[in-house]
């Protein structure tokens, strides 16, 4: 009877395998482990056509486009599409008052009028190599983790010189990151082109029709799509900058674009760089998540959004300087919210303890596997003990981000102590810099009243330990002469004081800014507590691999390339509600409102609409705009190819739904979708919008 129970209580302990739709597949792992699920999804390529090691295949058209988006290569001259908000901040530094290119949108009508976009790159992976038996050469599961890090740290610094040491391109490098909680490490060589070049981008109406209000939701109706062009030296080498000599990089493979459209049931697969998940928190990170980290995130970023928001209405020249800005901060700002509501709403934290119980129960069926039963007490000990700290460093991190001066006394600190020590650091070059990157968009009005709210908020949530003395009772009434004279708040004083060390660090607001530190580094980093979290969480990932042995598993999101697919599909949010699965140019009007700037519509759009000028690409007498698929996605997926069963591009992947914003967590299958533009909206907006033939004509349409 015993042997019965214990076996029935085996069974039921088996986790469900992932299902197709879910999972951020690593692309070398393709073969042996998605072989057949992909086949039966539907793809006809086999999975060397998406990654090979000796041949060029899919993944060459892929690129990390600037510091956290996905880009893809659609031409034999290294076109690029993403989506407008990856781009939103080039095009914006690339805007004027005169040349507001963001407000109006651009179109390059030859190479020679396309705009270099200053520091922005695009990183192509060339190889892909697991090197988890070399980084953990000399480790043991007993060993404190301090010396298991070590060792590791020593033998991945030798790896990488190795690796290094056989590239002979200077813009190539290795990357060896950790995978499954520092159970796997796998090794990448990157390539990097440092031109790239702004050639199109609807404008903002177009671009990011819908703004916040529509963001993280479906339906949607934006044209969420920019284009440039990645340029490489005559040779077609990688480059590290500009060159008026370089040309455009021919690609060994480039996306072909399907014409076709979607129905339902559709394969579709995304290929990109998904930032972070945390496909295997535990109940206690849930917790810290709910009551700490996004509570945080919320309302400081809320207030000065709020603050923000009124003076980018009241000023064109505000509204384009702080575009950007809003944006970025926005964004996880509603994403934390909506991931609250999701967690709640969904029950993550109860599945969450299933899995725990289920993974407890396997460790005690087997006396082997011992070595895992303090996996889970040290993560609730670790969360535990770093959550306090984490709650009042989130406080610090987020009023410095909304206090701009501050932050700039911050940055010239750090050149200053960097120069101190380096006499081959120009240090007025260097400032010179600094000041031309933050003065273009600041505004120093608006920046005192959003710095004197953040400080208000300081005042009111850390304890008295912590607390900077600048922040006494007298602080507000002293505080605007402070501002309106420092030399972090003018351009000219700002630039007149870089001589003068003296100047620079006894200004009022790099002395408080001096403060703020000073309190943070009075924190007592719970350092043990973190060992703790790193060493329960590799045990309890490498628990789960071995209970799951034989059965395909993909690891976190850590922005390295990933392969997901799933299908075309519609779904139902709530009871007697059902959203279809594409959207229209109907629906782009329907929303139109002259009112609300987050749906101004666009005059020439509406022109074309009036008209039933559609071209080619009418549908139904109207034009389709987004779908949504069943991918799995996250945030640095973001302008990742959507691709059909043949590889061809059918759409770029931009975002999730609002009824699954805890998906970062726990995968919804009913309710997470992947929505996407729908590459022949793109081809309309390109040609009937923006009249640029010439792009059209570079393509290759299928």
């Amino acid at each position: 009877m015993k042997k019965l129970l214990i076996l029935v209580a085996s069974l039921m302990l088996l986790p469900i395998s992932a299902k197709a739709d879910e999972g951020m597949w690593l692309l070398h792992m393709l073969k042996q482990q998605n072989s057949k699920a992909l086949k039966q999804a539907g793809f006809r390529l086999s999975p060397e056509a998406i990654y090979s090691a000796n041949q060029s295949s899919l993944k060459d058209a892929i690129v990390i486009f600037g510091g956290g988006c996905t880009g893809e290569i659609v031409s034999s001259q290294g076109l690029l599409f993403t989506n407008h908000h990856c781009g939103f901040g080039d095009i914006q530094a690339l805007s004027s008052i005169e040349h507001n290119y963001l407000r109006d949108g651009f179109w390059a009508k030859n190479h020679k009028q396309e705009l270099p976009a200053e520091g922005l790159k695009a990183q192509f992976v060339r190889h892909i190599k697991d090197v988890t038996a070399q980084a953990l050469k000399g480790t043991t599961v007993d060993q404190a983790d301090s010396v298991r890090q070590k060792l590791i740290k020593e033998n991945i610094k030798a790896i990488t010189a190795a690796a290094d040491s056989t590239l002979a391109n200077e813009c190539e490098h290795t990357l060896i990151k950790p995978f499954f909680g520092g159970n796997q490490y796998i090794q990448f060589t990157m390539e990097v082109f440092g031109d790239v070049r702004l050639v199109g981008t609807p404008p903002q109406s177009v671009g990011k029709y819908g703004g916040d209000t529509d963001n993280w939701m479906w339906p949607r109706h934006t044209g969420d799509f920019s284009i440039f062009r990645v340029y490489a030296s005559p040779e077609n080498g990688s480059t590290k900058s500009y060159s008026a000599d370089n040309v455009p990089y021919k690609a060994p493979k480039h996306l072909a674009v399907s014409t076709k459209g979607v129905k339902e049931g559709d394969f579709t697969m995304t290929l990109g760089f998904p930032g972070s998940t945390n496909r295997y928190m535990t109940t206690w990170e849930i917790d810290q998540t709910l009551n700490v980290t996004n509570p945080v995130r919320v309302f400081i970023r809320g207030e000065k959004q709020g603050i923000w928001w009124a003076d980018m209405m009241a000023d064109p020249k505000v509204r384009l300087q702080y575009a950007s800005k809003y944006a970025r901060s926005s964004n996880y700002w509603k994403n934390s919210i909506g991931m609250s509501r999701g967690l709640k709403k969904l029950n993550i934290r109860d599945r969450k303890q299933m899995e725990q119980d289920q993974f407890n129960a396997w460790v005690k069926l087997d006396s082997t596997r011992a070595k895992y039963a303090e996996a889970l007490p040290l993560i609730e000990k670790g969360v535990k003990g770093y959550t306090e700290y984490q709650r009042d460093m989130q406080i610090f991190s987020e009023v410095l981000g909304g206090a701009e001066a501050h932050s700039l006394a911050l940055s010239v600190d750090r050149v200053l102590a960097a120069s101190a020590k380096d006499s081959t650091i120009n240090r007025t070059e260097v400032l010179t810099q600094v000041a031309d990157d933050f003065f273009k968009n600041y505004n120093a009005d608006l920046d005192k009243k959003a710095t004197l709210r953040m400080f208000e908020i300081l005042s009111d949530s850390l304890t008295a330990d912590y607390m900077p003395k600048f922040l006494n009772l007298s602080y507000a009434k002293k505080f605007g002469d402070m501002y309106d004279n420092s030399v972090y708040t003018n351009k000219d004083r700002f630039l007149k004081a870089i001589s003068s060390c003296c100047a620079m660090k006894k200004d009022p607001i790099a002395v408080q800014t001096r403060e703020i530190l000073v309190n943070v580094r009075k924190m007592n980093r719970p350092t043990q507590a973190y060992s703790d979290f790193e060493r329960g969480h590799r045990l309890y990932l490498a628990g789960l691999l071995e209970m799951n042995k034989g059965k395909a598993m993909y690891p976190d999101a850590n922005f390295t390339i990933r392969a997901s697919y799933g299908n075309v599909k519609a779904y139902k949010p709530a009871d007697a509600t059902s959203y279809d699965y594409v959207t229209t140019l109907d629906g782009v009007m329907a929303k139109a409102d002259k009112n609300n700037p987050d749906f101004v519509l666009d005059p020439a759009l509406k022109a074309l609409y009036d008209n039933k000028d559609f071209g080619r690409w009418a549908v139904n007498g109207t034009v389709p705009v987004g779908f949504i698929s069943t991918n799995d996605i996250t945030g640095g997926n973001s302008g990742s190819p959507v691709l059909n069963s043949r590889g061809e591009l059918i759409g770029l992947a931009f975002d999730g739904n609002w009824e699954a914003m805890s998906g970062d967590i726990a995968f919804e299958p009913e309710l997470q979708r992947c929505i996407n533009i729908d590459v022949r909206y793109l081809l309309f907006v390109v040609e009937k919008l923006g009249k640029a033939q010439n792009i059209i004509d570079e393509l290759t349409l299928r």
